[in-house]
C-alpha cells in the first residue's frame, strides 16, 4: 500500500523487535526526487488502506534498499540492524 503514494518509489515492510507485543510493524522507504512526505503521512495514507494491525509503527526514508541480482528487495539486510542487540531473532 505504500507503493500506491505518488511519493514513494519503493518501500520494504519488516517486523522489528517492540517490548511489549514482540514485533512491530516497520517500513523502510524510497522517496521520488521531488517528493517531499513525512513519515506521519506515510502512515496516515497507510492506515486508510490496510488495517490497524499491518499498519506501520514506523517508517523511515532511505537512500536505497538493497536489491537482489534479480531486483527483488533483501528483506533481512533491512531487518538485520533492528535484530543484532536482541537475545532473540525471528
Amino acid at each position: 500500500m505504500l507503493a500506491e503514494h505518488p511519493a514513494v518509489v519503493m518501500s520494504a515492510v519488516v517486523g522489528v523487535p517492540h517490548p511489549e507485543w514482540g514485533e512491530a510493524v516497520h517500513a523502510e522507504v524510497i522517496l521520488r526526487e521531488d517528493a517531499q512526505v513525512s513519515e506521519e503521512e506515510l502512515v496516515a495514507h497507510t492506515r486508510t488502506k490496510l488495517s490497524g494491525y499491518k499498519t506501520p509503527r514506523t517508517i523511515r526514508i532511505v537512500g536505497g534498499l538493497p536489491l537482489s541480482p534479480a531486483g527483488k528487495i533483501l528483506r533481512r539486510p533491512v531487518r538485520q540492524p533492528y535484530w543484532s542487540d536482541q537475545d532473540r531473532t525471528v
